[in-house]
């Protein structure tokens, strides 16, 4: 059976919503095929008992792409900003005071007075440092260059850590690095009901923009012609041997997604082979109430732990309830980690919780980018694949801005750039 659209968008995860909607507001036709049942991909959100479980710790970046695309779309962004406070650096199996401000930094006994010292004057210049003069070195070799002492750098590459989900600073770009934890500081926000309500928002809008939604629905292949010179799209073809016609081909996912549908691509292959997917460990749990309510974010020193009460935030938990996130940032060469090891993590920060169990969630080695960023993002393939004309390509690992969902959005927003430039063109 063969159906014809304008455009064909692959997957029905934020970037694939967002891009559905933008191009059908455009007066494409637009149809999204996504082989799950449910929309949202990563994005997903799980109740249970009242309990809002998303796929590990997730945060929007308030200064980011996410939320800028996001704003342009309306889609609402409901939720609460962390401000510092309950907020602890693990090390050696205990707490110390965060070193988040100038207060704090006096008070904390993480770091000896010279140390803090050099961590006031590195956290200070942080901010004036030009993250593009950075580029071809790694965030360990800035930290070595720039950090003498060695608990003042175990400091500082936490707060990296956490603000890219990287924990291989070998191979982390020092450029990429700096420029997302500028950004983390203008902060975050957990948003109310879980990251769901995001793809709900986006998908009411697809619906009211005339986006033909087909659940699923696998794509076995994209349908190409060669050409003289390039190739060019033709459409997708199902599984069950329904094909599209389209003039154009958006993919999201990861490159192996792409390379998948896209068999003897040796371009495509290239992308899939050179790219390391960033993993963590992430325990979710559903407490009846908090043992230690004042005890809300737990940052690893020496370890590459994270915690944090997301529901003293943002509305995910029934009343009196608590949903803690406890992670482990996975890197080099680890690809999970045990669930003891977080619980230890937990029993550090909320010790007794254990009583207060209603409801919890182990992921031993949960993708959180598909690509770790070991180069400048200008180096990441580009929305548009050029050897493949009407073949663009949305994900976290591509264009040149932003990690996580910021890298995402912005790559769907820039196919909607390049196709309504394209439908334009034609039109003169």
């Amino acid at each position: 059976m063969k159906k014809k659209t304008d455009v064909v968008v692959v997957g029905g995860g934020l970037g694939g919503l967002a891009v559905a909607v933008m191009l059908a507001r455009g007066g494409r036709k637009v149809t999204l095929l996504e082989k799950s049942r449910h929309l949202g991909g990563r994005a997903h959100t799980t109740e249970v008992e009242g309990y809002r479980f998303n796929l590990g710790p997730h945060a929007l970046y308030l200064g980011g792409a996410a939320v800028r695309v996001l704003e342009s779309l309306a889609v609402p962004m409901q939720g609460g900003c962390p401000r510092g406070e309950g907020s602890f650096a693990l090390k050696n199996g205990h707490l110390h005071s965060m070193p988040a401000g100038a207060v704090s930094l006096l008070m904390t006994d993480l770091l000896g007075a010279a140390g803090k010292l050099e961590f006031g004057r590195v956290m200070t210049g942080l901010s004036r440092v030009d993250a593009e003069r950075l580029e071809g070195r790694s965030l360990r070799e800035w930290l070595d260059e720039h950090v003498t002492r060695a608990e003042v750098r175990e400091v500082v590459a936490a707060f990296f850590r956490v603000s890219t989900y990287c924990a291989d600073a070998n191979a982390l770009a020092a450029d990429v690095a700096v420029a997302q934890f500028q950004l983390a500081r203008k902060g975050v926000r957990y948003l109310d009901g879980g990251w769901s309500e995001l793809v709900k928002a986006l998908a009411g809008k697809a619906k009211e923009a005339g986006v033909e939604v087909v659940g699923s629905a696998r794509v076995e292949s994209v349908v190409r012609e060669e050409g003289a010179t390039q190739a060019r799209v033709r459409g997708v073809q199902l599984a069950d041997g329904t094909e599209y016609e389209a003039e154009a081909v958006v993919v999201t996912g990861a490159p192996r997604d792409v390379s998948a549908l896209l068999p003897g691509d040796e371009v495509v292959a290239g992308w899939e082979a050179e790219v390391k997917p960033v993993k963590a460990a992430s325990l979710e749990v559903g407490l009846s109430k908090l043992p230690r309510p004042r005890a809300l974010f737990a940052l690893g020193v020496d370890r590459p732990w994270y915690a944090s009460v997301h529901s003293a935030w943002a509305k995910l938990a029934p009343e009196g309830g608590a949903m803690v996130h406890v992670a482990k940032y996975l890197g080099g060469g680890e690809t999970e980690a045990s669930e003891g090891e977080l619980e230890g993590v937990l029993d550090v920060l909320q010790p007794g919780w254990r009583e207060h169990v209603v409801t919890k969630r182990f992921l031993p080695g949960l993708t959180v980018m598909n690509a770790l960023p070991t180069k400048s993002l200008e180096r990441r393939p580009g929305p548009r694949v050029e050897h493949v004309r009407g073949l663009y390509v949305v994900g976290d690992w591509v264009g040149s801005e932003g990690l996580l969902a910021d890298a995402t959005l912005a790559s769907a927003e820039t196919v909607w750039r390049l196709l309504s430039t394209e439908a334009g063109a034609r039109a003169a």
